[in-house]
């Protein structure tokens, strides 16, 4: 079955830097669009950045573009998020998914077919 695992969450200072690492297993994971959204208590999930099947293409919500960036290595079946300049309300869950092709946004909950369980991430003030 398919399994998407993350790890690198934790605890940081405001500014500090975190790289958060998805592990797919059980899918073909070159033929999926990757992205990773987010979570804070008492909110909806949303949005924050994904990246296309060869890695040409990436997509980020205004509220971390140029700080985070997503990457991928389809050799290792594995997605990352590099988050530098880590605000106290980058404060969630991290989860990564792998994106259904039949979808043109991208950006949106419902377009990602498989999820992982999710990391947290910590920034402290």
């Amino acid at each position: 079955q398919v399994q998407l695992v993350e790890s690198g969450g934790g605890l940081v200072q405001a500014g500090g830097s975190l790289r958060l690492s998805c592990a797919a297993s059980g899918l073909t994971f070159s033929g999926y669009t990757m992205g990773w959204f987010r979570q804070a208590p008492g909110k909806e999930r949303e949005f924050a950045a994904a990246i296309t099947r060869g890695g040409a293409t990436t997509r980020y919500a205004d509220s971390v573009k140029g700080r985070f960036t997503i990457s991928r290595d389809n050799a290792k079946n594995t997605v990352y998020l590099q988050m530098n300049s880590l605000k106290f309300e980058d404060t969630a869950v991290y989860y990564c998914a792998a994106k259904a092709d039949n979808t043109p946004y991208m950006t949106y909950v419902w377009e990602y077919r498989y999820w992982g369980q999710g990391t947290q991430v910590t920034v402290s003030s």
